[in-house]
């Protein structure tokens, strides 16, 4: 009886509080738990907050409810991020990454330990932490936890994290001079450029670069690493870092089908789009966004905007009200929104699934977000590729490079808007190799998820070890 409940494995999982990395952690809840686990789902008070104002939540609702009420077993819990909700973490990003380093990780120590005080049923087994976190393996040793990293990028960046000390001795980090070089020295990575690398390997900026060091050393220490991402995407990186330690790649982490109805993950307001696209024909609306987190430039937007109009095509444009960092309102340029009146819609905020889904939808313009990428390869949509920071520049080396599912908007940066309108213009023909390649990688995705693919077999296998890592603690 005693092995039995413990061959149910409570996982507490903990993402950092950042829209791009919430999304696959709710659904990898959702995925564990109709697998029979049970979980600990740790919000942040303020990641809460958000989703209960952005979603209408009544009193004592959360993302999990409808999935609690179909018998799966997820607890929710609420724990402070050391800041009052009233601060803006969004304005002062430094300092509030900062709190996540030292305050935060003594709300989840204490957390932790009353649940396990609590003495639950099933009894606590196993973390499950944002690979951008920096204690998940001091708070798995201290409790006698199974300590599992969920990385929510390209195994890619992971493996390029793995060998910053490489880029270092070869002076490819930080150096704004060898652009023009091929780098051949990352195992499992056949090729890269200097500018393909992470912005944080690129970056001049101490704090940041230092916390990534921090997350990724502390990630090294895990017993297991599971990774949104698929085996037949990344096949010879996945090899070469599962040299390193245990490595499943498990994904896309997308809604499960235990369900019908999408659990909503968004922390802003929704708007629904459905029926302006119910009035465009098949293929020809652009979808543009650039995500939760990235800020542009008022430049950008405009030789974007101009682009725009000089392409004629229809477009929804995902704008949020603080896109451009700096508080100002006016972001289009004067007369954009009349001009464009019928064939636009400018929205703060949507469901980029639902969109991305619509056949009236056939193309993306991208800041090339991981989850974003997954979400127009599901969908069959190419992109266009203008990549902000972080992952995003490695992210679109392999869309447009690697797998030929995307163009790029620019070259480093540099926007003008006859480019614009003529890589919009790429993507809307769709081109027979662009439609060939998208379609390729569409079916790799959904095989992978089939009962036989991929990344159901390293799931169940990651499930089997882990239980064996829980026996052996125990």
């Amino acid at each position: 009886m005693e092995l039995k409940k413990h061959l149910q494995p409570h996982a507490v999982l903990i993402p950092l509080p950042l829209q791009g990395h919430i999304t696959p952690f709710t659904h990898l809840a959702m995925k564990l738990a109709s697998k029979g686990f049970t979980i600990t789902f740790v919000d942040t008070e303020s990641t809460h907050q958000q989703i209960a104002t952005a979603q209408s939540l009544k009193d004592g609702d959360n993302p999990f409810s409808h999935g609690q009420k179909c018998g799966l077993d997820i607890r929710y819990a609420k724990i402070s991020d050391g800041f009052p909700l009233s601060f803006d973490r969004r304005a002062n990003a430094r300092q509030f990454m900062k709190g996540l380093t030292h305050v935060f990780q003594t709300h989840v120590d204490d957390f932790i330990e009353n649940l396990v005080l609590s003495k639950p049923n099933p009894p606590i087994s196993c973390i499950i932490a944002d690979s951008f976190h920096v204690w998940g393996s001091m708070i798995a040793k201290k409790y006698n936890l199974v300590n599992v990293s969920f990385w929510t990028e390209p195994a890619t960046v992971l493996t390029v994290f793995y060998h910053m000390n490489l880029l270092k001795s070869n002076g490819h980090f930080g150096s704004h001079d060898k652009y023009e070089d091929t780098i051949r020295y990352i195992p499992g990575v056949q090729t890269i450029k200097p500018e393909d690398l992470p912005s944080y390997c690129q970056d001049d900026d101490p704090s940041a670069c230092n916390y990534v060091f921090k997350c990724i050393k502390d990630a090294q220490k895990a017993d297991f690493v599971i990774g949104n991402t698929v085996q037949e995407l990344e096949s010879s990186t996945i090899s070469a870092l599962q040299v390193q330690q245990p490595f499943y790649a498990i994904g896309p982490v997308f809604p499960t089908s235990f369900t019908k109805r999408t659990i909503s993950t968004s922390l802003l307001p929704a708007s629904d789009c459905t029926n302006w696209l119910n009035s465009k024909q098949d293929g020809t609306v652009l979808y543009i966004s650039f995500g939760s987190l990235a800020n542009l430039s008022k430049q950008d937007i405009l030789e974007i905007a101009q682009g725009i109009l000089i392409s004629k095509v229809s477009f929804i444009w995902v704008l949020r009200h603080n896109i451009l960092g700096s508080g100002e309102r006016n972001i289009l340029p004067l007369g954009f929104e009349e001009e464009t009146t019928g064939r636009g819609l400018v929205v703060p905020w949507c469901s980029q699934l639902a969109v991305l889904s619509h056949p009236a939808v056939g193309g993306f313009l991208t800041h090339c977000g991981w989850n974003s990428i997954l979400e127009s390869m599901w969908c069959k949509v190419p992109m266009v590729c203008f990549p902000v920071l972080a992952d995003q520049l490695t992210n679109r080396k392999l869309v447009v490079d690697d797998w030929r599912i995307g163009v790029n908007l620019c070259t480093r940066g540099l926007i003008r808007r006859e480019l614009v309108a003529e890589n919009i213009g790429r993507i809307m023909s769709r081109s027979d190799e662009l439609k060939k390649n998208i379609e390729k990688t569409k079916i790799i995705l959904q095989n992978a998820l089939s009962d036989e693919g991929s990344s159901e077999k390293n799931l169940n296998q990651f499930i089997e070890d882990m239980k064996n890592k829980i026996l052996q603690k125990n």
